[in-house]
């Protein structure tokens, strides 16, 4: 029998117009408790959600009548302004023309086609979290439902997230990046040979995927209790690794191919220049400064995240034999977050890139990041590329159970990241991706003015 994917309905939506009264009055009409910025994807595949908005029945009418007086008008406004976008999102008005088959379904029934348990979604718009909202089940077995602290594996998008990292220690003069990474790293190197007689392989090149590096990794995990490789055993392909040898095969910057084992070569390096371990490296520097409260790269996951977490399922939305796969690999897949916290993480890149700074970069630093490498499409850890008349970075994410997408506009202050915890999750993400730009008017989707 397949599973059923109950709706969670709970909303949270935020506005830089916030009232200056108690959270606890807040929080009882809005279930507002995001922190955004504090007003201060790579997917190339673009292929949601369901039940109209509701608001949380209130009981207490007095207290209703007191928080609406003490709203400003701007922020009720904000909230009747998402709340319309969600409707829209949730069950499109109409297909239109050349629409295809899953273009109309509402989100419980585009869910179920899909075979998708559960999505989770935040929206990002004027440089904030404008809403955020999760759908279905963390787990199909039980049918405990997700909420939009649950926590899922971010994987591939641990990488950028990884990058901001490294941007900050270039802010500090700590690490650069164009310096040669063997120069970083003791305990393992890259080999000496023609490839690099001339131009040595830097962080910049292995941050984006222009390092020569041959693995094309893609990491499979391990089952949680399994032996774990080290990093110099995962470099090497010697077990207990289950991936093969890093193995370079052509110059730096010579071409573009995607690799998971330079980001590990990158996590030696900056675990060496920190002299700290890779998970409390990048809760100081990253984590903490954006208020990424409900993230972590520990790997094992800390005891008790089991109850925070949505649990992996397969492309039929039927529960894995594990609840998810451990990733020593941590730069390249190991982060559990939410899209809530990652939305932090974009409005972290659009507020430095706005100037003067963000919270962990500056400008210069963030304009660095995005400079494309000048071979293939990525900048440090980050795709950037023109859509519509927008340039957007973005990344997507793909481990054992889980699929993940996030994108932001390099000017603008908006952006959208979309987790799911099932293997056809990408399908779902597509849907909702094309939905969220149709409803609030990406220029993705716009022409060029007339000359």
């Amino acid at each position: 029998m397949r599973a059923k994917f109950p709706l969670f309905q709970r909303v949270t939506v935020c506005s830089a117009g916030r009232a200056r009264i108690s959270s606890a009055v807040l929080i009882k009409l809005t279930d507002n408790r995001c922190s955004g910025a504090d007003s201060a994807a790579h997917n190339p595949d673009r292929t949601l959600m369901t039940k109209p908005y509701r608001y949380q029945p209130v009981h207490c009418l007095a207290t209703v009548l007191f928080a609406i007086s003490a709203i400003p008008i701007q922020a009720v406004h904000a909230q009747e302004n998402a709340a319309s976008l969600i409707a829209r999102i949730e069950a499109p008005p109409s297909a239109g023309p050349g629409a295809g088959e899953l273009d109309a379904l509402t989100m419980p029934a585009l869910m179920a086609r899909l075979q998708v348990p559960g999505v989770s979604i935040a929206v990002v718009k004027d440089f904030n979290i404008h809403w955020a909202k999760a759908y279905g089940v963390a787990d199909a077995q039980t049918g405990r439902l997700l909420d939009t602290e649950s926590r899922f594996q971010a994987a591939s998008i641990s990488k950028p997230v990884t990058a901001l990292a490294a941007m900050r220690l270039v802010q500090q003069n700590r690490l650069n990046l164009d310096a040669d990474i063997n120069t970083m790293i003791t305990s393992w190197q890259v080999p000496r040979s023609a490839l690099t007689r001339y131009q040595a392989v830097t962080p910049r090149s292995l941050l984006s995927h222009t390092s020569g590096a041959d693995d094309g990794f893609g990491f499979p995990g391990y089952e949680p209790g399994a032996p774990l490789p080290s990093l110099v055993r995962i470099l090497n392909g010697q077990p207990p690794s289950n991936v093969g040898k890093v193995m370079f095969a052509r110059a730096p910057f010579e071409a573009f191919k995607y690799s998971g084992g330079g980001l590990v070569i990158m996590q030696m390096a900056l675990t060496q220049l920190s002299g700290r371990p890779f998970a409390p490296f990048m809760n100081s520097s990253v984590l903490a400064p954006l208020r990424m409260s409900s993230s972590s790269f520990e790997q094992p996951p800390a005891p008790g995240h089991s109850a925070r977490a949505a649990l992996a399922h397969d492309r039929y939305g039927q529960r894995m034999g594990a609840p998810w796969h451990i990733y020593p690999e941590q730069a390249a897949a190991g982060l559990w977050t939410t899209p809530s916290d990652l939305a932090k993480f974009i409005i972290e890149i659009q507020t430095a890139l706005r100037g003067p700074k963000g919270k962990v970069l500056d400008q210069r630093a963030a304009k660095d990041m995005l400079a494309p490498a000048g071979v293939g499409p990525f900048a440090v850890g980050l795709p950037v590329d023109r859509r519509g008349e927008g340039w957007y970075f973005s990344h997507s994410g793909d481990n054992w159970g889980y699929r993940a997408w996030m994108i932001g506009h390099v000017r603008k202050g908006y952006g959208l990241v979309i987790m799911t915890n099932g293997d056809n999750g990408m399908a779902l993400m597509n849907q909702i991706a094309d939905r969220v730009e149709k409803a609030y008017d990406w220029d993705s989707l716009a022409k060029p003015l007339a000359r």
